[in-house]
């Protein structure tokens, strides 16, 4: 688990990934944002060097929106029940040669929405901040603030059934391209002994 307790434009996770060209993502991830995090903040943050919203799960201030970008195109999706202070789980896909995207949030599918793209390459990926530059840019205002957890990323879209799996805490399928090289910046992030 990583704990971001305070406001910052520099600590961060750095997650190092295995494979360098996309066609396919899912993304799933456990948070609990902070009691008073009422703003913009980034979930989940892939940055290429061509293009700084590669994959990024967004949360908007607006208490129902989560928004995903993909390749620069952004989506939003309303989500049901979201509450400050209380965990949640999301999962989101993009396909290439669809062009769709979809949201997961705490076990409800939303429809599927096209967003289009192109293979994401080289990816930059990061937890706790958004990039607005390849590996950087962070802005104070969209830092995460609070618990990230379980985070899985493969290159391919998972099932539903295995979606529901990694949702319920099941015996599902690791993501595929994540290593288990974690990079920290900055001392207010609390690593798992």
């Amino acid at each position: 688990m990583f704990t971001f307790p305070e406001e910052t434009k520099t600590a961060n996770v750095r997650l190092m990934t295995a494979s360098r060209n996309f066609d396919a993502v899912t993304v799933c991830l456990r948070y609990v944002g902070a009691t008073n995090l009422s703003r913009n903040h980034a979930l989940f943050s892939l940055a290429t060097k061509f293009v700084s919203n590669g994959f990024l799960i967004f949360k908007s201030p607006t208490e129902d929106v989560i928004t995903l970008i993909v390749n620069g195109k952004s989506t939003n999706f309303e989500v049901q029940d979201y509450k400050r202070n209380v965990w949640h789980t999301t999962c989101s896909t993009w396909d290439s040669a669809s062009g769709l995207v979809q949201l997961w949030f705490d076990g409800k599918p939303s429809i599927r929405k096209f967003t289009g793209g192109s293979n994401i390459t080289e990816p930059s990926v990061i937890l706790g901040q958004e990039q607005d530059t390849f590996g950087g840019g962070f802005d104070v205002k969209q830092c995460f603030t609070g618990m990230i957890s379980n985070v899985h990323m493969w290159d391919y879209i998972l099932s539903p059934c295995e979606i529901q799996r990694y949702v319920d805490n099941l015996n599902f399928t690791p993501g595929n391209v994540t290593c288990m090289i974690f990079v920290t910046i900055d001392t207010p992030i609390k690593l798992p002994i």
